[in-house]
């Protein structure tokens, strides 16, 4: 057993949420890697990309497909099996679950029923953006994506009024046109930084204007995952210096 892990009999029937590597498999927690070793089921968002993970781990476990697609149709089933007491964990492709995961609808449902729920810590990728960003960290919010069409230009409007800095997700495909947009809302001269492909090889963290960002992605073109983060606006009289413009 690992160092500082918990017996086997300290398993009760619960849920717990694991966070996994947003890229580099090095970065699961030894904690992480211990529940996974004994919980009697995963539930994961992809299985292909669990079983990658695990085997990478030399561990083998039951696992069951947990997505957007069909939690809706087995929260139930899955509330009883914990009922019964059986112990899962929750794992997603990347990061922590429920952070643009699924994971609410059946943490929630635990929660109504007295089912224990623990989320472990560990990665999620935008705190490493952020705070890689030069952009201020005491105050955030978090908007995950944005909708694609209905009710996007009311969010921006209503985003190019938020004073505290702004973390959202964005895919690839969408980046160019979600800088554009940003640039039309909020202003050409709105400090913001790209961050993709975190703590993978290419990793990239862009900082400059929502302008300057705009021309150096449709020129160089997009890969990887996204996080964007964009400085709040400024109240009248008050200049927020960030971090030169860097890779």
């Amino acid at each position: 057993m690992l160092a500082g892990a918990y017996p086997a009999s300290c398993f009760i029937y619960m849920l717990y949420l694991v966070p996994t590597p947003i890229g580099n498999l090095k970065d699961i927690t030894l904690r992480a890697l211990e529940v996974l070793k004994e919980v009697d089921l995963i539930l994961a968002e992809d299985t292909r990309t669990t079983s990658h993970l695990l085997n990478h781990y030399q561990i083998q476990k039951s696992l069951t497909p947990y997505h957007q697609h069909n939690e809706h149709k087995i929260v139930q089933h899955l509330v009883s099996q914990l009922q019964e007491g059986r112990t899962m964990a929750v794992v997603t492709d990347a990061g922590t679950p429920g952070i643009s995961d699924p994971a609410f609808l059946l943490v929630r449902e635990c929660v109504r029923h007295g089912i224990k729920v623990e989320c472990l810590p560990g990665a999620t990728a935008f705190v490493p953006a952020l705070v890689n960003s030069g952009i201020p960290t005491n105050r955030f919010v978090f908007e995950g994506f944005l909708p694609p069409k209905k009710g996007r230009q009311t969010m921006l409007k209503q985003l190019a009024q938020e004073e505290r800095t702004i973390v959202l997700y964005e895919s690839p495909m969408r980046l160019v046109r979600t800088l554009g947009d940003l640039r039309e809302f909020f202003g050409d001269d709105r400090q913001a930084s790209v961050s993709r492909e975190l703590t993978k090889m290419f990793e990239e963290n862009k900082r400059g204007t929502l302008a300057e960002l705009e021309i150096y992605f449709t020129e160089k073109g997009v890969k990887g995952e996204i996080v964007l983060i964009i400085a709040g606006a400024e109240k009248p009289g008050r200049k927020t210096e960030y971090l030169d413009n860097e890779n």
